[in-house]
C-alpha cells in the first residue's frame, strides 16, 4: 500500500485548510470559491428519471444498456458535430476523475512510456501517470515534444483552470502530429459546453479529425451541465479500437456505471432546456465576479470557457490565497496546476447568487 501512496504528490487541497479556517472565520461566513463543486439543485426530469430506475436490483453492464448508448451517440452526433458515431464509439464511465485517474494504467503503460499533458492542468493527469509508472512531460505546445516514446497526448479544451479554448485550426494541427507518429489522444472537453468568449469545439469534429476517429478519443461528463457530480456520470466517445479494448479490461474490473445512473443520463442527454438555464446562472456569476475582481485591481487571463476565472494580482498565488481568505473567500492557488501557475489563483463560479453577491460586495474598493 505505502508503496502505491509514495508515487503520488501531496494531495493538494489539504494545503488549503488553514485558509479556509481563516476564510471560515469572517463574521459573513466563508465564499468558497476554490473547488468546482456544483451547487445548484439537480433538474427535476433527472431526479425523476433515477427514481423511477431505483429499482434495480441486478448488476449493471459496463457497456450500458442500449437505451444509454442511443442518447450517447445521439448526443455526440447532435452537440459534437460527429458523424456515423455508432454504439461502438461510446463508453460510459463512472466519473471523468476515475478515467483520468487509471487510464494510462488501463492502457497498458508502464516505465518508459511517456504521457503528456498541459503544462497547466488538472492534476490528475499526472496521478495517472504515476499511478501507471510511466514518466510524465509537460507541453505548451504539444509539437515540440519529443514523440520517442510518447504514448498518451492529453488535450484540455476548454482548460481548466485557465478557460483556454483550443480552435479547431489548432486541435487539426495537433492531431495531425499525434497521428504522424502513433500517439493515442484523450481529449478532456469536461467544460465543451461552457463557452463565454469562445466556441469549444471537440476533436471528434470533422474539421479536426477529418472524419475519421482513429486515435482519438473524447472525455465528457454530465457533472458540470447538468449538476450531476454526485452522480458520478460521464462518457467516451471515439476511436472504436480503443474503447473496445477499455471495455473488456472495465469489464474485468467492475467498472460499472450503476443503473438508476444510466437512466438518468439518458434523460440529462436528451433536455437541452436544463442546460441552458444553468448556463444563464453561471453567465451572471462569471460576469459579477470579474468585474469585482477586476476592480480590485486582479487581471484575468483567457477565461474565455469553464467555470473559473484565472486571475492575478502579479504576486505569488498563496499571497493572494491569503489577502481573499482575510475577506472570507476561498480560491484555489494557480501552482496545484503547475509551477507555471505561482502568480495565479482560480476562481470557481460554482458558489450560489446570494453567496456570489457576498463576495463582489467583499471586493468592492473600501
Amino acid at each position: 500500500m505505502s508503496a502505491v501512496s509514495d508515487r503520488l504528490p501531496v494531495f493538494p487541497w489539504d494545503k488549503l485548510e488553514p485558509f479556509k479556517a481563516t476564510a471560515a472565520a469572517h463574521p459573513g461566513g466563508i465564499v468558497d470559491l476554490s473547488v468546482g463543486t456544483p451547487v445548484d439543485p439537480v433538474p427535476e426530469l433527472i431526479q425523476k428519471a433515477l427514481v423511477a430506475a431505483a429499482d434495480s436490483p441486478g448488476y449493471p453492464t459496463v457497456w450500458g444498456t442500449p437505451e444509454l448508448r442511443d442518447a450517447l451517440t445521439g448526443w455526440v452526433e447532435r452537440r459534437l458535430g460527429a458523424r456515423g458515431i455508432t454504439h461502438q464509439h461510446v463508453l460510459p464511465i463512472v466519473g471523468s476523475k476515475e478515467l483520468v485517474a487509471w487510464l494510462p494504467t488501463q492502457l497498458g503503460l508502464g516505465p518508459g512510456d511517456k504521457v503528456a499533458y498541459p503544462r497547466l492542468a488538472y492534476p490528475t493527469y499526472e496521478v495517472g501517470a504515476r499511478l501507471a509508472r510511466a514518466d510524465h512531460v509537460v507541453y505548451d505546445d504539444p509539437t515540440e515534444l519529443d514523440p520517442t516514446d510518447l504514448k498518451l497526448l492529453w488535450l484540455n479544451s476548454p482548460s481548466n483552470p485557465t478557460g483556454r479554448v483550443l480552435s479547431a485550426r489548432e486541435l487539426a494541427r495537433i492531431v495531425a502530429w499525434a497521428r504522424d507518429h502513433d500517439i493515442l489522444v484523450f481529449s478532456d472537453e469536461c467544460y465543451l459546453e461552457l463557452g463565454w468568449e469562445a466556441d469549444p469545439v471537440s476533436v471528434l469534429h470533422p474539421d479536426v479529425c477529418g472524419g475519421s476517429y482513429e486515435g482519438i478519443v473524447s472525455v465528457h461528463s454530465l457533472s458540470k451541465r447538468s449538476n450531476l457530480a454526485g452522480y458520478r456520470a460521464a462518457f467516451l466517445a471515439g476511436d472504436p479500437a480503443v474503447l473496445g479494448d477499455l471495455l473488456q479490461i472495465r469489464k474485468h474490473g467492475g467498472m460499472m456505471t450503476s443503473a438508476p445512473t444510466q437512466a438518468a443520463v439518458v434523460a440529462a442527454l436528451a433536455d437541452d432546456v436544463h442546460v441552458r438555464e444553468q448556463r444563464e446562472r453561471y453567465a451572471a456569476r462569471r460576469t459579477a465576479l470579474r468585474e469585482a475582481l477586476l476592480r480590485h485591481g486582479f487581471r484575468i487571463e483567457h477565461s474565455e470557457a469553464s467555470l473559473y476565472l484565472w486571475a492575478t494580482r502579479g504576486e505569488s498565488c498563496w499571497d493572494t490565497v491569503a489577502h481573499l481568505a482575510e475577506l472570507g473567500i476561498l480560491v484555489a492557488p494557480g501552482d496545484f496546476y503547475g509551477e507555471a501557475g505561482e502568480n495565479f489563483v482560480r476562481v470557481a463560479l460554482t458558489a450560489t447568487d446570494e453567496r456570489v453577491a457576498a463576495a463582489v460586495e467583499r471586493l468592492a474598493p473600501r
